[in-house]
């Protein structure tokens, strides 16, 4: 036989087979029919069956009737799938924690600068509580070291002076710990004191900022210190803060006046009659910087200063302070004191922008400001001011400025007669 006549019948042969079915039926493609899936379903439900629901295995089986509780179903498997959430959660913190910690010990300048101000998010988000010792107490150390490592970057020591002050702030540090980080920061910004014979440090504008930092941050830790150690720390301090106002460095100076501000309004608060070792040469030296003019200061520098001194010599002279009002959404944040003051501008310094939005939704930075718990939707929707109302709010308000202005007006012609 011709052997291509051959090849021809064996490939036929194997097309038939091919598309030929098996004699006991349709081969199994991974489709079930209904009699299989029956029989899988009766097998799980019988193991399932075995085990006690005490045990958690299984579904919770009602004893009077044998039946499978649906609802008691759900809420166990509610249950154990918030359980597996809390769970993950809890790693997700502790695996962002530990990638702070690698930034923060083998970074270099900005990256550890960066982790440090990271660092202070992750803290205003996780509240007070076991999360954020959890996560702030292996930092803590680390930051320590960095802030008292003279060879670090001024950047890196700056970002973790910041984040000591905060972090603390926030979780509520034991007493223990507050006066170590608090002492720590005085060792950085004392640098700054003159020397013995009355001269004056030189330091680049990098370090004179981390020195700023760092008694911003003393200060901030300051409002949360005991009274009893309060008081002690004000009248050692006093003098030494009053050396910081004859800085070269204009941020250096607000900080040491900001800081002494604090300081006689917290003191006032045990004696209202505190005036300090020397207030008649204290405030000579703030009407000093609240009227300076001199030229070889930037005109920024001088305008910064004089606003802000103003305000400080007030303090100390009269116990007074300009109230400020900030306004987010239909809620309002009154800004009275030095203490709520220097709170405040921790928290922009961090939050910058987003200040606003966490003080409309943040739980922890509405309870340190004391506004409460966050507004409902329906509670914003009835606190809107109508569109009528707010025109005839702007109509008053035009009416007074235009009568307001024409009396002066008038005040101008009749000197010019």
């Amino acid at each position: 036989m011709p052997k291509g006549r051959n090849s021809k019948k064996q490939k036929s042969g194997s097309k038939d087979r091919k598309g030929s079915l098996p004699p006991d039926g349709p081969r199994q493609t991974g489709i079930s029919s209904d009699s299989d899936l029956a029989s899988e379903a009766g097998s799980v439900y019988s193991m399932q069956s075995e085990f006690p629901v005490e045990d958690g295995f299984g579904p919770p089986v009602s004893t009077e009737t044998g039946e499978v509780d649906e609802i008691s179903a759900q809420q166990d498997f509610e249950n154990k799938l918030g359980e597996c959430i809390d769970g993950l959660s809890d790693k997700r913190k502790l695996t962002l924690g530990d990638a702070l910690e690698r930034c923060v010990k083998k970074g270099k300048g900005e990256e550890q600068n960066m982790s440090a101000i990271v660092c202070c998010h992750l803290c205003l988000q996780l509240g007070i509580g076991d999360d954020i010792e959890s996560v702030f107490a292996p930092l803590r150390t680390i930051f320590l070291t960095i802030v008292k490592d003279k060879t670090a970057s001024p950047k890196a020591r700056t970002g973790c002076a910041d984040a000591l002050g905060l972090c603390c702030f926030i979780a509520g540090e034991e007493n223990e710990n507050l006066f170590t980080i608090m002492e720590a920061l005085q060792n950085v910004f004392k640098e700054s004191y003159p020397k013995g014979d009355g001269t004056r440090p030189s330091f680049t504008p990098e370090v004179t900022a981390l020195h700023a930092s760092a008694l911003s941050a003393w200060s901030l830790l300051l409002t949360i210190s005991p009274p009893a150690w309060t008081s002690t720390v004000i009248n050692n301090m006093l003098p030494r803060l009053q050396e910081l106002l004859d800085s070269v460095d204009v941020e250096l100076r607000i900080a040491a006046g900001e800081t002494i501000a604090l300081c006689y309004e917290l003191a006032r608060l045990d004696n209202e009659e505190f005036e300090g070792s020397d207030i008649d040469g204290l405030c000579s030296k703030l009407r000093q910087l609240a009227t300076d003019s001199n030229k070889y200061r930037a005109k920024k520098d001088r305008r910064q200063q004089r606003a802000s001194f103003r305000d400080i010599l007030r303090a100390v002279e009269a116990a007074e302070f300009p109230s400020e009002t900030v306004r987010f959404g239909t809620e309002a944040l009154e800004v009275d004191s030095w203490c709520s003051k220097r709170r405040y501008d921790a928290f922009c310094q961090v939050l910058t922008t987003g200040m606003n939005l966490h003080l409309r939704e943040n739980e922890l930075v509405r309870d340190i400001f004391s506004l409460g718990a966050p507004l409902t939707p329906e509670a914003i929707k009835h606190s809107k001011v109508s569109k009528v109302e707010r025109q005839m709010y702007q109509a008053a308000a035009f009416k007074n400025r235009t009568l307001v202005r024409g009396k002066a007006r008038d005040k101008r012609m009749d000197t010019g007669n």
